[in-house]
């Protein structure tokens, strides 16, 4: 054994002078020995509570997870009311959104002094604009029932109102913490994006004649159908959706109802499944309905709403955030209150960048909603200064046939590739992709 002083010294002497030709001389053995270090990030189909059941025992892997949702700051009697509804309702994503969807919708078949489709359709942009602006259901119906041109601001949306093809024109987002088991609300921190000038100006039809219509002019009552993902991956995110779309009809009732009836609410699932979903709305059709909230994931949406359009109905989601739906020909049947993920990937993307993060990986559900938000992030990471060659995207199959997915391979790919940092853009699935890094010993966490 060369233990003394002396032969230290040498050896640092030594390690100096090839510092040119080898690197971490005498450190190699130790560094190999550590295991890989990566801090996980998510998006709003798995910053959830719901999204740990997946984990059991293994819940703490997610300690130190961060990631941003749409998500308006909202008020404590607010999340009262909607526990009112669902005492169960673990978080609060969409509820705002889905309330804000069904008010809109009956506030503009009220406006409409119908409920025919095609003229509910040319309010509901004009609900949102130019008039007198009221913050709740009751206020709102009441200035409608006047002929009074209306903004309707609702819960989540404060700042603004609807573009020119139906959606938020600024939305809030917030990054939320995972700690000791669920999302640490006190570290959730929120930020605005969009432009208000980029809300509609255009002039808003008239407001109906209010006085003297009867049932067989308004066709009341107004029929709303659900579309929601009770079943499938995104079932995770349904409590609050329901929650939210039922207090809604609870209490635009309670203040009136529309067009002197009250909304009749017809449930359905979209089952995260194009099948689920179109049998869905056939039924809807022949219900009668005449405006369909949902669906959850913006691709069953796109898968159906050429049936929508061809019953001549409306489609109006309060979770689908596909960028592509903002230049989409929907013939003027599909509006959303979830903004675009072309806002959210520039919040994803300065959370990555603040945390200094080197390499990163982007794993994504190959759907419109999964590789369109990652190609937003790429994106503004590369408008940022990032090289492309320190971020790798990859992607994976989700088919409704399959009980399970292996993510092993990917996991190799992001290890391989020396990630620090991994982004999962997926719904309640994607944990298998943090369990399979957690399989081949990587470092999770902070």
């Amino acid at each position: 054994m060369f233990t003394s002083r002396g032969f230290r010294g040498a050896t640092a002497a030594l390690c100096a002078a090839l510092l040119l030709t080898v690197s971490a001389c005498g450190t190699d053995e130790t560094e190999s020995d550590e295991p890989q270090h990566i801090r996980l990030y998510g998006t709003d189909g798995n910053m959830q509570n719901s999204f740990i059941t997946a984990f059991k025992e293994k819940a703490g892997l997610l300690d130190g997870m961060k990631g941003t949702t749409p998500l308006t700051p909202l008020s404590g009697e607010f999340k009262n009311r909607v526990l009112s509804m669902d005492s169960k309702v673990a978080d609060y994503l969409y509820a705002a959104e889905s309330y804000d969807a069904v008010a809109i919708s009956a506030l503009a078949a009220q406006l409409a002094g119908s409920t025919d489709p095609d003229r509910i359709a040319e309010q509901i942009v004009a609900a949102t604009n130019g008039g007198t602006r009221c913050d709740s259901v009751e206020e709102c119906l009441a200035l409608a029932r006047r002929g009074t041109d209306i903004a309707y601001r609702g819960v989540s949306m404060q700042r603004a109102g609807f573009t020119d093809v139906g959606e938020p024109s600024t939305a809030s987002y917030a990054t939320l913490h995972f700690d000791n088991g669920r999302i640490n609300d006190a570290k959730s921190e929120f930020v605005g994006a969009g432009n208000e000038s980029d809300a509609s100006s255009a002039r808003a039809p008239r407001p109906a004649k209010q006085d003297g219509l009867s049932k067989a002019q308004t066709g009341a009552p107004l029929k709303i159908g659900g579309l929601l993902p009770k079943t499938g991956d995104l079932a995770i995110a349904y409590p609050p959706l329901a929650a939210g779309a039922t207090l809604a009809i609870k209490e635009i009732n309670a203040a009136g109802g529309v067009l002197g009836e009250k909304v009749v609410w017809v449930d359905g699932d979209d089952g995260t499944s194009v099948a689920v979903a179109k049998q869905t709305v056939a039924s809807h059709v022949a219900a009668g309905v005449h405006v369909i909230i949902g669906a959850g994931a913006s691709s069953i949406s796109r898968e159906v709403l050429p049936d929508v359009i061809a019953a001549g109905l409306i489609l109006f989601s309060p979770a689908n955030t596909d960028a592509g739906f903002t230049s989409l020909d929907d013939k003027g049947r599909y509006f959303r209150t979830a903004p675009s993920d072309y806002l959210q990937g520039r919040a994803l993307a300065d959370v990555l960048i603040r945390d200094g993060s080197d390499k990163i990986a982007i794993v994504a559900r190959n759907d419109s909603y999964g590789t369109g938000l990652q190609e937003n992030v790429r994106s503004e990471l590369e408008n940022a200064g990032i090289d492309p060659a320190q971020v790798k995207l990859l992607t994976y199959e989700v088919t409704e046939d399959e009980a399970t997915i292996s993510f092993d391979d990917q996991a190799r790919e992001i290890t391989q590739f020396g990630a620090d940092a991994v982004l999962i853009i997926g719904f309640a699935e994607s944990a298998e992709v943090i369990l399979a890094l957690d399989r081949l010993g990587v470092a999770l966490g902070k």
